[in-house]
């Protein structure tokens, strides 16, 4: 990406410039660009700078050359800028000892407190974001009792293969590596299963799926805080998980639950995604908060996380999903589109960064 002058560059040596570009402040990461600036030179009167982040960076470009270009112009650079841009996407530390999965860098749970918040549907997309923003990712179907992203990704009636009888082959939808339970059992057929075998149904889930080298692996919660999410808070290395909520005071209640449960197994809260924040009417476009306003924002602060972005309540990401194409391929370049793809790299952003610590203070979970 190119930012071009009129007037000739001052004097400035690549040294100069380099240490200027590390003073920019990355808002995804929410510090200093720093040693992510790999080098600086001028060539024909441009400041060329490569840079590497730890996150997601496909459309990121044009954003990130203009703060560079607006620093430079502060410290005097009259010249073009050109910066390249790219992405190493490291893994992050998991809870405890366990190991990080083979193929797979890093896992992020989407998680709710209760259902009916649109968690699923966030998941969905959260996963389509990464991967259109050039992230290898997988989704996981952790709802054994309601999976619903074979219909939500537009894969319902499809079956995995396997070629040694033991383990499966992912779907693909849209570029991201599917499985779930609902790719094998019929779709109605009531899942009566009691805890164990729901979690040993999860462990041969994840364990004996063939995924491919994956950045992420997402995985779509089922809610509550009962036996499976504490199996897979335990047992699978989480890297950091993301709250979805409502702004309405019972989804909060939940939704807090849910955050404590990461944190007394020392999984780090990448940030709360308040869905349903506003319901935008279809005849006229009236923007209104029908469920309360500013929960979402409240919960965050009372936690000291950010809060990663919010949603509409908005027919079209009903009905897309529901047709099995969510809304970032739906409608890429629309509203709701952009707004996914922002949460996606604040998500991973911050996972990059490390300031999502694995240190917390003493809590009490109780059954209230």
């Amino acid at each position: 990406m190119v930012v071009s002058a009129l007037a000739p560059p001052i004097r400035m040596n690549a040294a100069d410039l380099r240490d200027r570009v590390a003073l920019v402040v990355d808002p995804y990461l929410g510090q200093p660009l720093g040693a992510a600036v790999k080098s600086a030179a001028i060539e024909g009167g441009e400041a060329v700078v490569r840079v590497v982040l730890g996150f997601p960076v496909g459309g990121y470009s044009t954003e990130l050359t203009a703060q560079v270009a607006a620093e430079l112009i502060l410290a005097g650079w009259t010249g073009g800028v050109r910066l390249a841009l790219s992405a190493e996407i490291e893994a992050q530390g998991v809870q405890g000892t366990l190991k990080p999965l083979p193929t797979i860098r890093n896992v992020l749970a989407i998680a709710s407190g209760k259902g009916g918040v649109g968690k699923s549907t966030t998941a969905a997309n959260f996963a389509l974001a990464l991967t259109a923003q050039g992230a290898r990712v997988g989704l996981l179907d952790a709802d054994i009792y309601g999976p619903s992203q074979p219909l939500m990704m537009g894969l319902a009636g499809e079956r995995p293969t396997t070629e040694d009888g033991k383990h499966l082959n992912p779907l693909r939808a849209y570029g991201v590596e599917v499985m779930s339970i609902g790719f094998l059992i019929d779709p109605e057929q009531p899942m009566v299963w009691r805890g164990p075998m729901v979690t040993q149904a999860l462990m041969q889930l994840i364990g004996d799926t063939r995924w491919g080298e994956l950045d992420y692996l997402i995985i779509d919660m089922p809610p509550g805080t009962g036996d499976t999410q504490l199996t897979i808070s335990q047992r699978i290395p989480v890297s950091g998980a993301i709250i979805v909520t409502t702004p309405q005071d019972i989804a909060l209640a939940d939704a807090r639950k849910g955050l404590q449960m990461f944190r007394k197994v020392s999984v780090p809260v990448l940030g709360i995604i308040e869905n349903m924040a506003t319901h935008i009417c279809t005849n006229c476009g009236h923007e209104e908060h029908i469920f309360g306003a500013g929960g979402g924002e409240r919960m965050a602060a009372e936690y000291g996380i950010p809060l990663l972005g919010s949603l509409p309540l908005d027919i079209r990401i009903r009905e897309q999903t529901d047709g099995g194409k969510p809304s970032v391929v739906a409608e890429p370049n629309g509203r709701i589109a952009a707004a996914y793809l922002d949460i996606a790299r604040r998500a991973t952003g911050r996972l990059a960064s490390g300031a999502a610590t694995r240190s917390f203070p003493s809590i009490t979970v109780s059954d209230d």
